[in-house]
């Protein structure tokens, strides 16, 4: 008989212990872990789970001193830029993928940077792409610079908000994508007089734009991020309205809206996986990171999420971006102040869980 009770009893143990180890991969950390906040581990998740959050990203969290608004991923370089702002803070650091810390950026040529991009991350000479919303003498504009952050080229007048296509003028500029053509697409409008989608060429001519402020199809009401996937559709998360739209990037026509995931708060980021399957999207006031099904070429439909991080409150996540060749997920968090790394995993058996 003893031998049998030992016998439950470890095998009670090791459940207990499987059970734990299963809650800690979908649900975040039970408990406290050295040198990270509580807002560092409190997550959780929703739907089937696809990423976990890496708790040594960075090495040195203590770097971030300014307002986390935007992180840019360099799959091959291996190197994360994180756009902050503050006063007297640097406004861009740059990590390792693996969390190491390399520099950080003291130009005086960034006021306050909202979203940040990594162009040409294949070729030999990749740019950095940050847009500004101050409003000072370098605000209202967008700016191209290299990887250790000497000023390449701006876009639009700085230091003045403006409407003009000629000469291009900027009033908070949001975001900028720009393809592998060398097309860009630019939303203009973070609050300011403007709520703009516009398609450049490479050559910076005009090619399309979408420019009213309203509720309807193909109107805005402060458009903040934009993505273009690989059927050329141009994906806008239209923030006032709550809702994303999608454009033909071919000719800039309305192919459809999603609406009914974002009936209790606005989509901030959008951005897609590398394999494809889902979109990204950020709300910043519910403090959640949705997973969303890409539909397939020639369906826009109805939006459905598939997953959800549930961040603590008061995170305050803003713009994401993916590493392209290792599918994780990068996320600048304002009301944290900081920015977090999530990795996709995959369960050795399927595991659905409830979403609320």
């Amino acid at each position: 008989m003893p031998m049998k009770r030992r016998g439950h009893a470890c095998l009670l143990a090791c459940s207990m212990g499987s059970l734990v180890l299963l809650m800690m991969v979908l649900y975040g950390p039970l408990g406290p872990q050295p040198g990270s906040s509580s807002l560092r581990q409190d997550y959780q998740l929703r739907g089937r789970p696809l990423y976990k959050l890496d708790l040594g990203w960075p090495r040195n969290p203590e770097l971030f001193t300014g307002d986390v608004f935007a992180v840019a991923v360099d799959q091959h370089a291996g190197v994360v830029y994180v756009a902050q702002r503050g006063d007297n803070v640097p406004k861009v650091l740059l990590f390792t993928t693996e969390g190491d810390f390399l520099m950080s950026w003291n130009t005086t040529t960034l006021e306050m940077p909202h979203g940040i991009f990594l162009a040409d991350a294949a070729s030999s000479n990749p740019t950095v792409w940050i847009t500004d919303v101050g409003n000072g003498p370098y605000g209202h504009c967008i700016k191209q610079y290299t990887p250790s952050g000497k000023l390449l080229q701006v876009l639009g007048t700085p230091g003045k908000a403006g409407s003009t296509l000629n000469p291009l003028q900027f009033d908070q500029p949001a975001e900028i994508f720009i393809h592998s053509s060398g097309e860009m697409y630019i939303v203009d409008g973070d609050g300011g007089m403007n709520n703009r989608l516009i398609k450049l060429s490479k050559d910076l001519e005009v090619l399309w734009m979408h420019g009213e402020k309203g509720r309807g199809l193909a109107q805005f009401y402060i458009p903040h991020s934009v993505t273009v996937d690989n059927a050329l559709r141009v994906w806008v998360a239209d923030r006032g309205n709550k809702r994303i739209q999608v454009f033909n990037s071919n000719t800039g026509d309305w192919l459809g809206t999603w609406g009914s995931c974002f009936t209790k708060d606005a989509p901030y980021s959008v951005r897609l996986t590398p394999d494809r399957k889902y979109f990204v999207v950020v709300q910043l006031n519910t403090n959640q990171i949705s997973l969303l099904d890409a539909p397939p070429v020639g369906l826009i439909g109805q939006c459905k999420v598939v997953s959800v991080i549930q961040l603590a409150d008061e995170v305050k996540p803003h713009l994401v971006d993916l590493d392209l060749k290792t599918g994780a997920l990068y996320v600048a968090e304002i009301g944290a102040q900081q920015a977090q790394k999530f990795t996709p995993f995959s369960l050795e058996f399927p595991v659905e869980l409830h979403l609320a």
